[in-house]
């Protein structure tokens, strides 16, 4: 008896440099089944802190970017994985001295990142909420918001109808926005306004798609944000519904923009690194809601890696290793 070749595991590994975060997942993977996490590692990073006047990343951004992404790499060869899959998201794609900054990693590393469109980070995140929620969710509004950009996408296939990537992530608005703490209430005013000018376009075409039947959030910002409105935590495991509501959302914004952000730390579910940038997270999320008259979005726990992962074991013929060993395989 030979075992189908659909059943054989393979061990990935999904190194995300983003925004806030370089992040390694390792999981064991199949076709035709979830991917099953094996181990779990992430280093704050916040790219949009070292940028110059120019938009480019400094040199000591890059050095710090590059010891991260060799750290990564030699944990994912600890671990096993067949495979690697490095890319990169808002901050190396905006930056100015994008190239230089993946030819350096290369160099030093032997890791070669491939930056994402932030129109296929909405789409391969569509797809992650898709697989989570199935067919039977019909159309899907999904949002997801990171540390340099906002990804919005909308569809009732696995690929969507349309999809977006505005630069409205929580930690480049909080930089480029914010220099007191709290936020002055003045500067809260005018980046809503702003937020609230971006999103008309991208809105009024998801809109013109008609209304979904369920609206969806990805991102480590959306299950915080859901978690400081009562949602349940982490520990409760994912298969709970989480829940974001509007009006909850709004009785939020109004609390936390008067707190410092070593006061935000303190409230549970917001980590240090995090607090800084949760207001403005927060009225990104609020501002998207109401352009796409969404009242109530349920927290995803698949996202962008999980996609990647999903796309990358429909490919065809993967890594040749077995990741354990079955008699039956034998």
């Amino acid at each position: 008896y030979r075992r189908p070749s659909n059943l054989i595991l393979v061990r990935l590994g999904v190194l995300d440099v983003g925004s806030n975060t370089v992040h390694l997942v390792a999981v064991d993977a199949r076709r035709g089944g979830p991917p099953t996490p094996m181990s779990d590692w992430k280093t704050n990073l916040k790219l949009v802190e070292y940028l110059d006047e120019d938009g480019a990343i400094t040199d000591k951004g890059i050095k710090k970017l590059t010891d991260n992404v060799a750290e990564a790499a030699a944990l994912a060869d600890q671990l096993g994985c067949d495979e690697l899959t490095p890319f990169a998201t808002s901050a190396v794609r905006s930056a100015t001295n994008a190239e230089q900054i993946l030819e350096h990693v290369h160099e030093k590393t032997g890791v070669r990142l491939t930056i994402l469109s932030g129109e296929d980070e909405a789409r391969i995140t569509f797809l992650a909420a898709r697989r989570w929620y199935g067919w039977s969710a019909g159309r899907i509004i999904n949002l997801d918001i990171g540390g340099g950009s906002l990804e919005m996408s909308t569809g009732v296939n696995e690929e969507p109808d349309c999809a977006f990537s505005l630069n409205l992530g929580a930690g480049r608005l909080t930089h480029n926005w914010f220099h007191t703490d709290p936020p002055e209430r003045k500067k809260i005013n005018l980046l809503r306004d702003y937020i609230d000018a971006e999103l008309v376009e991208p809105a009024r075409i998801m809109r013109s798609y008609g209304s979904a039947r369920l609206a969806v959030g990805t991102s480590k910002t959306f299950r915080t944000l859901a978690r400081l409105t009562g949602a349940a935590p982490s520990s409760a495991g994912l298969h709970i519904t989480r829940e974001l509501t509007a009006p909850g959302l709004r009785q939020l914004i109004a609390f936390i923009s008067r707190m410092t952000a070593v006061d935000r730390a303190e409230l549970e579910g917001v980590s240090p690194s995090r607090s800084q940038q949760i207001v403005a997270g927060a009225l990104v999320a609020e501002a998207a809601m109401r352009a796409l008259n969404i009242n109530k979005l349920e927290i995803c726990p698949w996202a962008l890696r999980e996609g990647i992962i999903l796309r990358r074991i429909e490919q065809g013929d993967g890594p040749v290793r077995k990741v354990g060993r079955h008699k039956d395989n034998e």
